[in-house]
């Protein structure tokens, strides 16, 4: 590549969601109030799990710090998003580019290893009730958060470091509505390649190995289940891991329907949905998934909540 091709970049375009603009304003007004109910959402269940002292046991410990990285993933995202809707040119700054793909790297790694945490808190709950306190101690919680958080930040300094150093050519519009890895590579003219398999090399080994620790979690669980011979027991190792399962296969469903379908049939309007599902939708999803079917969580909601809303009324 010739010195005349290179660009010393400032800024790039977001192609966004669309580029019909008589659909412009309906999404901005639908993604602005699915991203009010996200911040709405995650905030109150981290409000709650850290107000109501019956709410202080490993689980609520897990979930709040989901809460976060849920509330933080789309914070990264949404703003700018529902800007581009409203403005005529979709830019955003090279540095606020590094910054944002910096914080969804981040956020997006620690929310696969929290949920892996999640099920082996699970697992040490019904397969080792007697001794779930000693197993799931405070320091082994703070340890199974603190270095997901680290490695996470680690990891995203890295990616972020070797795309942003490297030397951009050609175009500067990213075909996607946030600054993502992957949309960024093909807009490198050096060590292109080099990034993209340590991109893919990282990827593979994040999602097999926490979805791996989920596995053999629920697989355990499962043993576990069958030996019973209450009914009721069943139904309730159920209920406790229901709320969780159901935001590990979607969760993980999506990523694995994004990253495993064959380059082939791989478009851009499918990366975008896919995209749009684990970013935007399931932060949305998260907490209402863990409070509806939520004994627990809608006994502290009363107590921190409506009591004294009515003591004040």
């Amino acid at each position: 590549m010739g010195p005349q091709n290179l660009t010393v970049l400032t800024e790039f375009i977001l192609a966004g969601v669309t580029r019909r603009p008589e659909l412009q304003l309906p999404l901005f007004a639908a993604f602005l109030i699915i991203y009010l109910i996200t911040e709405v959402g995650n905030m109150g269940l981290i409000v709650l799990t850290e107000a109501d002292s019956h709410l202080q046991t490993p689980m609520y410990f897990f979930i709040r710090h989901l809460a976060f990285v849920d509330l933080g993933n789309s914070t990264v995202i949404y703003p700018k998003m529902l800007v581009n809707f409203v403005v005529n040119q979709n830019t955003i700054s090279y540095y606020a580019c590094a910054t944002q793909m910096a914080f969804y790297i981040l956020f997006i790694i620690c929310e696969l290893f929290i949920l892996s945490a999640m099920a082996y808190d699970r697992y040490a709950a019904i397969c080792n009730p007697l001794l779930y306190n000693v197993i799931m101690s405070q320091k082994l919680c703070y340890a199974l958060v603190g270095i997901p958080y680290l490695y996470s930040t680690f990891l995203s300094l890295m990616v972020t470091s070797k795309i942003f150093i490297s030397t951009f050519c050609g175009s500067n519009i990213i075909s996607h509505f946030y600054c993502d890895d992957a949309v960024l590579i093909p807009l490198l003219c050096s060590n292109a390649r080099e990034i993209e398999l340590l991109i893919i090399i990282f990827s593979a080994l994040n999602l097999i190995s926490s979805l791996l620790v989920v596995l053999v979690s629920y697989m355990l669980i499962l043993t576990a289940i069958f030996r019973m011979n209450s009914a009721e027991g069943r139904k309730k190792v159920f209920s406790t891991c229901g709320s969780h399962l159901t935001v590990v296969v979607v969760f993980y469903g999506t990523l694995l329907f994004m990253y495993l379908q064959p380059k082939s049939a791989r478009s851009s309007d499918t990366d975008k949905m896919a995209s749009m599902f684990y970013t935007l939708v399931i932060p949305m999803l998260n907490p209402f998934i863990y409070s509806l079917r939520n004994k627990e969580v809608k006994h502290a909601f009363n107590r921190v909540f409506k009591r004294p809303c009515k003591l004040l009324s």
